[in-house]
Formats: structure tokens, sequence, C-alpha cells
């Protein structure tokens, strides 16, 4: 099979053949059609689990893709081949990940089963950015005319939150350069915010001098200021950070929720982004669709800035 992989950390992405894996007790062989790309990804291929983990080397990039389910090991039970499926299938210590022409998922890991109507590219465009918005919602404790500021929301995680927050009732405060406002808005962001003509923080605070309920940070990373933002928030209110970007204990101090959240999506939430996915009621733009051989050179460009949208890459 033609998978991407890394030969070691910081190692440039190739396309190299090898052998179809074999699905052991409780795994399933997924013939994959798409799968998408993440900051995630190539953030552990720089090395961001090194020290939490033993990788496995090639290692194959990716975790994020759908397909339909080819074989399926002893004790398997939920899954049989033929059905879709979409999920996360990156597992760094024994070298197996989603940019690939198939991959193995366990039975018990976070896959699910996708409504047959639902297009490939769309579902590998789900899991680790519509679950991450899904959870990062969930965990802003919003209420009918809270005001949130989702920081850095033209990717796939910022345009779900919008969608999952405006449904909530919240009124919705996104940055945006000027050329995405619209589609931003169009998902239900109430106000936009360019952040390139002054900073985020001063932009909110004008607007809004009482201060706000929720702050969802997609952009700040460890080790960077985060007080700018955290004085958004009124007393009570609580800043979400995907980055590991805060520290709960201080922001207690100041009767701030703070939130490192990690993704980890259940198969019962899968399933309902899934359906939302496919009625509809979940909008997700993949930005382009190109051939699993162009993703290394994808690779290199999602380094260079923020992502707009997904980019998928389609593996049949």
């Amino acid at each position: 099979m033609k998978a991407v992989v890394i030969t070691g950390f910081g190692a440039e992405p190739q396309l190299i053949d090898l052998p179809v894996p074999q699905p052991g007790p409780g795994e399933l062989l997924v013939r994959l059609h798409a799968a998408a790309l993440n900051p995630f990804d190539w953030k552990v291929a720089d090395g961001a689990l090194k020290n939490v983990v033993e990788h496995a080397f090639p290692l194959v990039m990716g975790s994020d893709g759908a397909g339909v389910v080819e074989s399926v090991g002893d004790g398997v039970t939920h899954f049989r081949p033929g059905d879709t499926v979409y999920g996360q299938f990156m597992n760094v210590q024994h070298g197996r990940g989603s940019y690939a022409e198939y991959a193995l998922a366990r039975e018990d890991g976070t896959i699910a089963r996708t409504p047959g109507d639902l297009p490939f590219p769309v579902a590998a465009a789900l899991p680790t950015a519509s679950a991450t918005a899904y959870q990062a919602i969930e965990a802003a404790r919003l209420d009918t005319g809270h005001v949130i500021l989702v920081n850095g929301a033209s990717g796939g995680v910022g345009q779900s939150a919008i969608q999952f927050a405006a449904h909530e009732g919240a009124r919705v405060v996104a940055t945006a350069t000027a050329d995405i406002a619209g589609r931003l808005r169009d998902l239900g962001a109430h106000e936009t915010i360019d952040f390139t003509l002054a900073p985020t923080a001063e932009q909110v605070l004008a607007a809004h001098p009482e201060g706000i309920d929720a702050v969802l940070d997609l952009i700040t990373q460890p080790g960077q200021d985060t007080d700018a933002l955290t004085g958004l928030l009124r007393p009570g209110g609580t800043f979400i950070s995907t980055n590991h970007a805060v520290d709960p204990d201080a922001l207690a101090a100041r009767e701030i929720h703070g939130v490192n959240l990690s993704n980890n999506p259940s198969r019962a939430e899968l399933e309902a982004l899934a359906d939302l996915a496919a009625a509809g009621k979940l909008r997700i733009t993949v930005d382009a669709e190109i051939p699993l051989a162009d993703a290394p050179a994808a690779v290199s460009r999602a380094r260079s800035g923020p992502s707009r949208g997904k980019t998928v890459f389609l593996t049949r």
C-alpha cells in the first residue's frame, strides 16, 4: 500500500510502499478513502509526543480518516466488512496513521460507523476538529446570551465551534481576516475581529467593555502570555485552551475556570457528529481535496500558517 511516512522526528514526509497490515484480535482493517490534515499530525511528526510515548519508525503520519471495513480480527463484534466508518487511526507506538491506503483501528478505539450518504472527505474531516469543538463548547458552560470569543476561528475546530456555540444561544465573536469573515458569519458568528488590524483583546474589550463569558483559544502556545485574553473574562467565566497553554490553578484564584482540553471523543459522540453532518446541521468546509501523493507538500504548507477549513487527502 502507499503511505506517507517519516523516518525520524523532524524528517521530511515521504510517500513509500508498505505491506498492508493485517488485523489482530480486537482490530479492524479499514480501506481508507480519505484522510484529513490536522496541525496535530505534523506536531507529532516533529516530536510533540517523543517524551510521552515510544514511536516506531517508519511512522505513518495522520490521525483522522474514513473508509470501508475490509476485514476484522478475532473477537470483533461491533463492526463487519463493508461497514462505512470514520475515526482516529494514529498509533505511534506501532507506527500507524491515516495517511495511507489502509489503516488498522481497535474496535474499542475512537472509531464509529457513518451514515451511508456522508461523503468520505467530510467524514474524515470530523474526528479531531469537530469533536474538539464539541467538547470545548460543552466545557464553556454557555447559556443563552453568553458571549464567547473563538480565537483562531478560521480552521476546522473554529468553524465547528462557532456552529455549536450559536446553537447554544451564545453570541459568538470570532477572529478572522477579512477574506474569511463572511464565511464565519454565515456559520453563526455574530461578530468578526480582524486580528491584523489591532490586538484581539483590545478590539473585544472595545465592543464588550463589561467583559465576556468564555474564551476558546486555539492559538496561544504553552509559555506564551494569555493575560490579555483571560482579562476579558467576567468572574465565573471559562477559558479553554486546546494547546494546554493555561494554568487552571492560577485562573481559579481569579474566579476563572481554566480548561486544557484534550481530544478524546467517545463512539457515541462520533456517531452524533456524523449524523449532524449528514443531516446538514453541522457544516464542514473541505477547502482542498488532494491526492495522497501530494500530502508531503501539503504538510509543509500547513506548517507555514493557520489553516482555513480542511485539507483532505484522497487515498482512492
